[in-house]
């Protein structure tokens, strides 16, 4: 633009030059062949300038153009030729540019939108979080895992996020993966890792939902154990209890063998107990199939509230219903999911067993929309060591259980696609959680 505003100066000085020269010599009288000479200098001058504009400056203005588009990153517009070869040649090599510069952004457009399209699709939760650890982006998968509004949870840190996920996502090191399992029978595979994006580490937390893989995988192994087990268990005992009531039958007509057929029996008693114990083991694997029909909630819990008052009252346990009176029906195996109830009312009970404060025990079963049932209880509380391991196989905190409740109450509750959880909250209440989500 100074070039240009330069090239119109000069113009207009020596025109004026021209005009001023002509007519100071007419003045004077004096018009030779010198002022012919003169003027024919000026006017050739004038003209060079034209040519001079059209082959340099009009070129230096499509390039300055060309600059303005790049500043602006206009890649959709194009240059013109100028009629200038060399100057023509940089406008094809920069029209050629701008069509590779407007093909990549639409590339990596495309790109990016492909990709945002499968963060939100992908069934494995991703959690970006900025520099200072705030949670600055996540998809609907790490949104359902964490169990909370986008609200609740952007804009801060992890640990700040009063849910069980997010508690043990904020523990990991960084550079690190582990396997976490929950409170409510989930187990996820969390990995912390960062992208470097402009020079920055940006840390990031990948969590795949694992639960259906590591329950099949549990329960092929426990059921092969439990099988073997109980074949070899329960022969054994037959062949032993059979021996046993043959010699017993036999001794017993003689003199002096009361004590050693009382031995024999004992003996004989211990070995159906063991069967019976091994058989219990074998009933969790043959969990049958819920057959679901519509059902109220309410009925069902009314219904196994009033079951387990007389175990309740001798023990001293307050047991309170409070039903929600507008729940929506649901579709259950009532006989099933009555056992569900009565095995998580009976471990409120014998957990309240262990009071030693001197506290009467309270138990309320509650029903709430729009269609769940929460039993709490007063006990003394599950550590957060054990709620990791509660729905694991075979583990069991009473000093003589055998660690098959729980199971049967996940297989069950899975079985009629119910979302669940058992924790101890901040108020010392111990909270058992059954939400249906159909």
């Amino acid at each position: 633009m100074r070039i240009k505003f330069l090239f119109y100066l000069l113009a207009l000085f020596l025109t004026a030059l021209g005009v001023w020269f002509l007519y100071y010599t007419y003045q004077a009288g004096d018009a030779g062949t010198h002022t012919y000479v003169m003027e024919g200098t000026i006017a050739f001058i004038l003209i060079y300038l034209i040519v001079f504009y059209r082959r340099v400056v009009r070129p230096l203005n499509a390039i300055s153009n060309g600059m303005e588009l790049l500043r602006e990153q206009d890649f959709s517009s194009r240059l013109s030729p100028v009629g200038q070869y060399e100057a023509d040649r940089m406008i094809n090599i920069f029209n050629r540019m701008m069509d590779q510069l407007k093909n990549e952004r639409l590339r990596l457009r495309e790109q990016n939108h492909f990709l945002d399209l499968l963060i939100q699709a992908s069934p494995m939760g991703l959690i970006i979080t900025t520099l200072d650890d705030e949670v600055s982006q996540l998809n609907p998968a790490a949104l359902k895992m964490l169990g909370v509004t986008p609200e609740e949870i952007l804009g801060k840190r992890l640990e700040q996020i009063n849910t069980p996920l997010a508690t043990e996502l904020a523990a990991i090191p960084k550079e690190s993966a582990t396997v976490v399992r929950l409170n409510d029978a989930n187990i996820y595979k969390c990995s912390r890792s960062y992208f470097i994006d402009r020079g920055f580490k940006h840390p990031f937390f990948l969590i795949e939902r694992m639960t259906e893989e590591v329950i099949r995988a549990e329960k092929r192994a426990y059921e092969k154990v439990i099988r073997m087990i109980a074949h070899e268990v329960n022969n054994t005992t037959a062949g032993i209890t059979s021996t046993l009531d043959t010699v017993e039958q036999a001794l017993s007509d003689e003199p002096d063998m009361n004590d050693i057929c009382q031995v024999m029996h004992i003996c004989t008693e211990r070995c159906y107990s063991m069967s019976h114990f091994i058989t219990r083991f074998a009933d969790v694997v043959k969990i049958p199939e819920p057959t679901l029909h519509p059902a109220s909630l309410n009925d069902v819990a009314t219904g196994c509230t009033r079951f387990m008052e007389g175990l309740c009252n001798d023990r001293n346990i307050s047991l309170r219903l409070d039903t929600f009176p507008d729940i929506n029906p649901v579709n259950l195996d009532a006989s099933l999911f009555e056992q569900v109830l009565v095995n998580i009312l009976k471990n409120a009970v014998e957990s309240i067993g262990n009071i030693s404060d001197g506290r009467q025990g309270q138990i309320t079963v509650s029903t709430f929309a729009p269609a769940g049932i929460e039993i709490t209880d007063n006990g003394p509380g599950i550590s957060k060591e054990v709620e990791t391991k509660l729905f694991t196989p075979f583990f069991s905190t009473k000093p003589h259980g055998q660690g098959i409740g729980l199971i049967f109450i996940r297989e069950v509750l899975t079985r009629h696609g119910c979302t669940f959880s058992l924790r101890t909250g901040d108020d010392g209440l111990t909270r058992f959680r059954i939400l249906f989500n159909s």
